[in-house]
């Protein structure tokens, strides 16, 4: 391939003008990634302890050079498992981007693969039970799923598989109730389970004043394709965590439009209006 620019014996070709462009693109997304979190100060004491090595490789220290040579023999399984919450927000932002997320004509084809779950779930019993807890300042936790009964995190709580209920998540997150500590996961309009553990953020920019169940709405939305609501114990404001982003003080108009806004993402187009209505009141 001929070279496009030319510096004494360097030689820069077309691919390498590409290759750079990928590297970098790639790198900025990883900052992205761990930006705010304690995984940027792990990453950046990897790096240095990198550039050490090959300080001492060139000065020829061995001994040193032999046990650190030994640490970066096995960097590649280090990563991973010291960034291994990273490398799955990376690959599930991979898994978002896919031309099967907003393709009319592959939706359509593979109807059959996404149609469950989706566009089911009952929304008003949610919002009227929200807006109880929400005036009588009790706290609770959320999760919607539209395309997986997230086992994991059900399992680590009480198993339900009951039909949503206005009544039923009151009686779950009374006060008293001995399942109302916990997230309650809800998919294809059920309550799958309830007194679930979540994962916490480990994000450091999350402000003080937020308790564990926001800090665990954020973890959970950063680690999952889903939908968190949180309403708060202190002040009853309600609040919604996506993608790893928290929508402060919502009132009840904005909580509808964005569940609505969550199930409309994949869903295919609804046809009848009373349907829709149906789906997405």
């Amino acid at each position: 391939m001929i070279a496009l620019i030319t510096i004494g014996f360097l030689e820069i070709k077309f691919v390498d003008i590409i290759d750079i462009l990928l590297v970098t693109f790639m790198i900025v997304q990883v900052y992205k990634l761990m930006k705010g979190s304690i995984a940027i100060k792990v990453f950046i004491g990897f790096l240095f302890l990198y550039l050490i090595y090959l300080l001492v490789r060139a000065a020829k220290m061995d001994l040193i050079t032999t046990i650190l040579g030994q640490f970066m023999g096995v960097g590649v399984l280090a990563s991973i498992i010291l960034f291994q919450q990273e490398i799955r927000k990376f690959l599930l932002l991979l898994g978002r981007s896919t031309v099967f997320k907003d393709a009319n004509i592959f939706r359509q084809a593979f109807a059959f693969w996404t149609s469950n779950g989706i566009g089911k779930t009952e929304v008003p019993p949610i919002i009227d039970a929200i807006r109880l807890l929400g005036q009588n300042n009790t706290g609770a936790l959320f999760v919607i799923s539209r395309n997986s009964p997230l086992k994991f995190y059900a399992d680590s709580g009480d198993r339900m598989n009951s039909l949503i209920s206005k009544r039923l998540i009151l009686a779950i997150f009374n006060k008293h109730s001995p399942m109302h500590d916990g997230a309650m996961i809800i998919y294809d309009n059920k309550i799958i389970a309830a007194r679930c553990v979540l994962p916490v953020t480990e994000r450091d920019d999350v402000p003080a004043n937020f308790g564990m169940r926001h800090r665990a709405a954020v973890g959970m939305s950063e680690t999952t394709d889903s939908l968190v609501l949180v309403v708060s114990e202190e002040t009853g404001k309600i609040s919604t965590a996506r993608n790893g982003l928290l929508s402060e003080n919502l009132s009840i108009k904005e909580l509808r439009a964005a569940l609505s806004s969550y199930f409309s993402e994949v869903t295919t187009p609804v046809k009848d209006e009373s349907d829709e209505a149906e789906i997405l009141a």
